[in-house]
């Protein structure tokens, strides 16, 4: 059985709270789960310690089964120091989407057309 740590959703319409649930991956994501491992509250601020709650030793004892913690839950753990910070490949990160190359380009077109007759006047 593939076991996941992950986030199981609940909350009303546009007010999200999640459970950090220890589930068989084959469940649906609300669906059941085996054991309920901490909450997560995305609406409270990012410093607020009530924001991510977790019983780490709970968490510890998954992983050590061998159960396989979600991207998201994995960075929650990295940040409560019970996993080690994964190095992660963004290779696109910090490039602008096409619109805004072009907008770049056009302003630089603009610029290099207004230094020629600022050149030119003299």
């Amino acid at each position: 059985m593939a076991m996941k740590i992950r986030l199981a959703r609940g909350g009303s319409k546009k007010r999200p709270f999640y459970r950090i649930v220890a589930a068989d991956s084959r469940m649906p994501r609300d669906g059941r789960f085996i054991e309920k491992l901490g909450t997560y509250n995305p609406l409270l601020p990012k410093d607020s310690e009530e924001r991510v709650k977790m019983d780490i030793d709970a968490v510890k004892a998954w992983l050590d089964k061998g159960a396989q913690p979600t991207d998201r839950v994995a960075r929650m753990l990295e940040a409560a120091g019970v996993l080690e910070k994964k190095e992660r490949s963004n290779p696109k990160k910090a490039v602008p989407g096409k619109k805004a190359q072009e907008r770049a380009e056009e302003k630089a077109a603009k610029a290099a057309e207004a230094a020629e007759a600022a050149a030119d006047a003299e």
